[in-house]
């Protein structure tokens, strides 16, 4: 008998190699080159990244919202994506809905988190092994859906595989996958 297999409700998902662990910040242009040059930030303030390369394309309209025109890919050590993950004092996590290539909700929720005080320390002091813009990978996508071009789009966005968390940790976050 066929059973369907559901993502489940909340599930971290992340590009991610056997040390690092991949999250997405959009910010403004100047930001940007900043960041890209120095491979770091400047400290200071509060930080929202998520995981889904979706969501950020999302969250930045593609590139277009005002102070969000570039989404830079930004490589974690994975010890410090857990540490962020299990703080939830300097860590705010929220759990929005995951989105398509064309921005409609799915009925699955995707990890957002955003980091203050000593997380923010933490992720431009320690954390953070590269930095890459993927602005033009999210511009070309949406180049291609605005021309009705999905089965090419689709092949730009980056393999998101589950992030594999300690039933502990899971518990504390309110992951359900």
């Amino acid at each position: 008998m066929f059973e369907e297999k559901r993502v489940p409700d909340r599930q971290v998902r992340a590009a991610q190699t056997e040390t690092t662990v991949r999250v997405y910040q959009a910010c403004s242009p100047a930001v940007a080159d900043v960041a890209l040059e120095k491979q770091a930030f400047e400290r200071g303030g509060t930080v929202p990244v998520v995981p889904s390369f979706r969501l950020a394309a999302y969250g930045s309209d593609n590139g277009r919202k005002l102070g969000h025109e570039r989404v830079l890919a930004v490589d974690l050590t994975r010890e410090g994506f857990e540490w962020a993950l299990a703080h939830p004092g300097p860590v705010l996590i929220q759990w929005d809905a995951e989105r398509d290539l064309d921005h409609t909700a799915l009925n699955f929720q995707a990890i957002r988190l955003t980091l203050s005080g000593e997380a923010v320390d933490h992720y431009v002091g320690e954390w953070i092994t590269a930095i890459t813009d993927v602005t033009p990978i999210v511009r070309d996508i949406a180049g291609l859906l605005a021309t009705d071009q999905l089965h090419l789009a689709v092949k730009l966005v980056p393999y998101e595989p589950p992030y594999p968390l300690g039933e502990d940790l899971a518990q504390a976050i309110g992951a359900t996958g």
